[in-house]
């Protein structure tokens, strides 16, 4: 696979990190709780550099628990504290600005006097607005169920304690691992336009017929159908007919990635860490 998905407005966002990294006394990076891996993107650590940081698992309430836990540990152990959240409700950010505080306070990088800075970046729709929302207690920045949809950049703030800059997500300008493209689909990280949705579905099916077939037999009736025939079987199941009586496999693959994304085949984290009995 090989998917060039690279707009003018993600180039411009990395210049926004740049031009602003150096007002900034620490880094916010939000990962999506099912992709912790993925969802970090890989240019990040070249452009922070050694800025402190605190990793937000968002979205949590959509990942496995256990998973979850892990990834916290995985990443905390490699130099940065990671914290998950619910955005969209604010469970955990209370915890988040504890943290983030704590490594303000232990980088000694503020000046006495000066209200201290945060910048919040991550790849497209992993929740960066709902989390600037949610730490303002307001909604001061828009959001949107696309990937891309943040616009301009804007300083906001936290009560007393600090103040983010809200950037535009950032990805690979280039995704050569076939894997990678399906897990950022599969969580709509990339506009539906880029990867065929058929094809985001079928590898979505087979993934959970290997891990979590339960979840496709709970919700559609079955759990060991190959990808195609899934589709056809959920295409039956809810009537999606195309003009004539064919069976709509198209809206059928959109169903079960909306499934997915909302949380209604189950809490699921398609990053696996190393977890016992792995």
């Amino acid at each position: 696979m090989s998917i060039h998905w690279y707009p003018g407005h993600m180039q411009k966002a990395r210049r926004t990190i740049r031009e602003h990294l150096r007002a900034c006394d620490v880094v916010l990076e939000v990962l999506d709780a099912r992709i912790p891996h993925t969802s970090r993107n890989p240019d990040l650590n070249l452009l922070l550099g050694r800025r402190p940081r605190v990793v937000v698992l968002n979205k949590a309430d959509l990942a496995e628990p256990a998973a979850t836990r892990r990834w916290v540990e995985i990443i905390n152990a490699g130099g940065h504290p990671a914290v998950p959240v619910r955005a969209l409700d604010g469970s955990g950010v209370p915890s988040l600005v504890r943290q983030v505080r704590r490594v303000l306070d232990v980088s000694g990088s503020v000046a006495a006097g000066r209200m201290p800075r945060a910048m919040v970046v991550g790849i497209p729709n992993v929740g960066k607005s709902a989390l600037i929302n949610a730490l303002a207690g307001r909604r001061v920045v828009g959001t949107g169920r696309g990937p891309g949809t943040t616009r301009g950049k804007q300083w906001i703030r936290v009560g007393s304690y600090f103040e983010l800059l809200d950037t535009p997500g950032i990805l690979w300008p280039r995704l050569g691992d076939a894997e990678v493209g399906y897990r950022l689909a599969a969580v709509g990280a990339i506009k539906e336009d880029v990867l065929p949705v058929r094809e985001v579905a079928l590898w979505l099916i087979e993934w959970l017929r290997r891990h979590h077939p339960l979840s496709l037999e709970t919700r559609y009736g079955t759990g060991d159908l190959p990808g195609a025939e899934m589709l056809q079987h959920i295409a039956r199941r809810r009537g999606l007919l195309l003009p004539g009586g064919q069976l709509d496999e198209d809206r059928a693959a959109l169903a079960i990635l909306k499934d997915f994304r909302e949380g209604r085949l189950g809490l699921i984290t398609l990053d696996l860490p190393d977890m016992p009995g792995e």
